[in-house]
């Protein structure tokens, strides 16, 4: 997040319907408000690892390094620039929070895991709101059974949560986990608070939204669609529609495009995102892409594996300037955690001895 932005000064409050009433109401009964206008950030840079270095407990959403390009580990910032929008989900719909997103890299110091869970019940009296915030937060120490605990209560939580500065941050720092279980957990929560469940109302609602002619609306939809295409639902269709929006002519769509094709996870994203890494005539696209291959958003490692005799081939690339070279170097680093010379030879002759 560049200098000077700051986060939302209070939160929106959604009052999402409970998922039942999504279900069944049109995508016709749908009304979104106008987001609160802002100018969109610089999005994400290259740098060192770094762990989300903020108080839970606060308000302001976590603040991004500084960058820099001489890291053999790539970390990902994504500033998720999102005006504050007010709905709810079938009467109206749900809330938009700007907040940056640091990806630890895996080689990040783990601090120590918080006591696990004694009594699962001990929750159960409290507020949905209050539920959803203490177990995020425990599942981002690590805590044993937290994880499983959103899983049993997010279906009871929709259309009762709210998006909070709190749980802005929160979710925040879940999607910075190493852990991907703690990841799925802040998608999870952050899905309920925007008021979005996997159902097709929900579904064509999103769809609709990433047509509008509201940029800010359309580029919070392709985000929100990486969001459900990770939970497994609808995922093929939405990879259609994200990478259609990766042709599109505004940098912004097809960047927001590719942080959801991240998001989503499923393995026919990645040829997507190198594509986008080689022929994006924009290099904030190019590095957003090369991000979401090597750490940023949902991929298994074998799948981010995958991606490496391509991003091999990227390094000496003559059709590619020096920026990308090296963001192909930083993202073999991130992918393979193995500390070579950004020199393409040394990198074909590891990848041989793989195989």
């Amino acid at each position: 997040m560049p200098a000077g932005q700051s986060s939302p000064d209070s939160a929106a409050d959604l009052g999402a319907q409970a998922a039942s009433n999504a279900a069944s109401s049109s995508v016709s009964n749908y009304s979104v408000s106008d987001p609160v206008s802002h100018p969109v950030p610089n999005y994400g840079t290259l740098g060192p690892g770094s762990d989300i270095q903020s108080d839970l407990s606060g308000s302001q959403a976590p603040r991004a390094p500084k960058p820099t390009l001489v890291a053999s580990i790539l970390a990902v910032t994504v500033g998720v620039f999102f005006a504050l929008l007010v709905g709810n989900i079938g009467s109206a719909h749900a809330g938009w929070a700007k907040f940056s997103v640091l990806f630890a890299s895996q080689g990040d110091m783990i601090p120590p895991a918080l006591p696990a869970l004694k009594d699962p019940h001990q929750f159960d009296g409290l507020k949905p709101q209050k539920q959803a915030e203490d177990l995020l937060e425990l599942a981002v120490g690590r805590s044993d059974g937290a994880v499983e605990q959103i899983s049993s209560r997010v279906e009871r939580w929709q259309g009762k949560l709210k998006w909070t500065p709190q749980i802005a941050t929160l979710t925040t720092a879940a999607l910075n986990s190493s852990d991907m279980r703690v990841r799925e957990s802040g998608i999870e929560v952050e899905l309920a608070a925007l008021g979005l469940s996997t159902n097709s109302a929900s579904f064509e609602y999103l769809l609709q939204t990433a047509k509008s002619s509201d940029h800010a609306k359309k580029v919070w939809a392709l985000w929100a669609l990486g969001l459900m295409g990770n939970r497994g639902f609808e995922t093929g269709r939405i990879i259609d529609v994200l990478d259609a929006n990766r042709k599109d002519a505004d940098p912004d769509s097809r960047q927001w495009a590719v942080e959801g094709l991240a998001l989503a996870g499923a393995s026919e994203s990645i040829p997507l995102l190198l594509a986008s890494m080689h022929d994006d005539p924009s290099p904030d696209v190019r590095e957003r892409a090369a991000c979401g291959i090597a750490a940023a958003g949902m991929f298994s490692a074998e799948q981010r594996f995958s991606a490496v005799p391509q991003l091999v081939i990227y390094t000496d690339d003559p059709a590619l300037d020096a920026k990308t070279h090296t963001l192909a170097f930083q993202a073999l680093a991130a992918i393979t955690h193995q500390h070579l010379p950004s020199n393409s030879e040394a990198w074909r002759s590891w990848y041989q001895r793989q195989n």
